[in-house]
């Protein structure tokens, strides 16, 4: 019996030296992704991805390829060693900011090749063309409106109810700090290694130079039901809708508390997580999940609980694989 399964991508701040590197080593079809998407990108992403010692991986035009390629072979692993389509009995797909385009690959609406292209000039224009930082705060959206409309300063991303990040100038994110940590002690955030105030106005000037080709990238009605940073909702199915969300998903927030209670209330029973990884261990076996707390506080009073399971390393793709043919 199928179950109602949830396709989940993670973004920004999910990508680390040597991501990728045991796929590489073990699968044949890791090592034809990574060669397809270095021709299309004109540089070799594997290698960029093993370099430890310059930093490039993190910068915006290069870890958004990074990670939509992750995420991608993961799940065509997952395919693979299923020996089906990984989206046979799923009825949505969702990211965080990024991961809302691999997700939009995964319902079938943007080609793999093409969404590359468009993450790599989304990447580029980011980092070029934006400006400001992001501050990562543990209070809700209520508690911080008064210092945000006194601080120049705006929401960024509303990840759970109280874990909120807040996007600004050095100097105004810095009095913003000061201001919060006077009524909530200890709460003053932490400042997020970003190369700009992402989904903040900020980045309306990436977002202009963004567009065009974003109105010129081919696009197919999806699927499956896609969840939409930029309304916390699904997608409209109409593709300039989806045009429009994307373009605007650049300078405003992204409302993934909302993604999660409208895929809580569509009646999730299986969700899983494709590609990135956290943590201080140095190998791709290290990792865990990017979005797995978010995902664990979200649903924990849930009854049933959907459940989780991820393909982020060849242990996960193992472990996920085999829970997979035993139901």
């Amino acid at each position: 019996m199928s179950a109602r399964t949830l396709l989940l991508f993670p973004g920004q701040g999910a990508q680390y030296p040597g991501i990728g590197s045991d796929l590489i080593r073990e699968f044949p079809i890791a090592r034809e992704i990574y060669s397809d998407a270095s021709d299309i990108l004109g540089y070799d992403l594997a290698a960029l991805c093993n370099d430890a010692e310059s930093g490039a991986i993190n910068l915006t035009k290069f870890t958004q390829p990074v990670l939509l390629v992750h995420s991608y072979i993961c799940m065509r692993l997952f395919q693979q060693h299923l020996g089906v389509s990984v989206s046979i009995d799923a009825f949505a797909a969702g990211g965080h900011s990024l991961g809302e385009y691999s997700a939009l690959v995964a319902a079938g609406a943007l080609s793999f090749e093409d969404a590359l292209r468009l993450v790599s000039k989304r990447g580029e224009c980011m980092g070029e063309h934006g400006g400001g930082e992001m501050l990562a705060l543990s209070l809700t959206e209520d508690d911080l409106k008064p210092f945000i409309e006194a601080g120049n300063c705006e929401i960024a991303a509303l990840n759970l109810s109280e874990q909120t990040v807040v996007g600004g100038w050095p100097d105004d994110l810095d009095q913003l700090t000061a201001n919060i940590d006077k009524k909530f002690r200890g709460k003053g955030g932490v400042r997020l290694k970003t190369e700009g105030a992402f989904h903040t106005s900020h980045m309306y000037p990436a977002a202009q130079k963004f567009l065009p080709f974003l109105e010129e990238t081919h696009m197919r009605v999806p699927k499956l039901q896609v969840a939409s940073n930029t309304t916390g909702a699904f997608h409209s199915p109409a593709i300039d809708s989806i045009r429009e969300n994307l373009y605007l998903q650049l300078f405003k927030p992204v409302r993934w508390s909302d993604n999660l209670k409208t895929i809580t209330n569509a009646g999730v029973e299986r969700i899983i997580e494709f590609g990135g990884g956290l943590g201080k261990g140095e190998t791709p076996s290290d990792k865990r999940p990017n979005l797995q707390g978010m995902i664990l506080r979200t649903f924990r009073r849930a009854n049933p609980r959907p459940a989780y399971h991820a393909v982020i390393n060849v242990e996960t793709l193992e472990a996920t694989c085999k829970a997979f043919t035993a139901t």
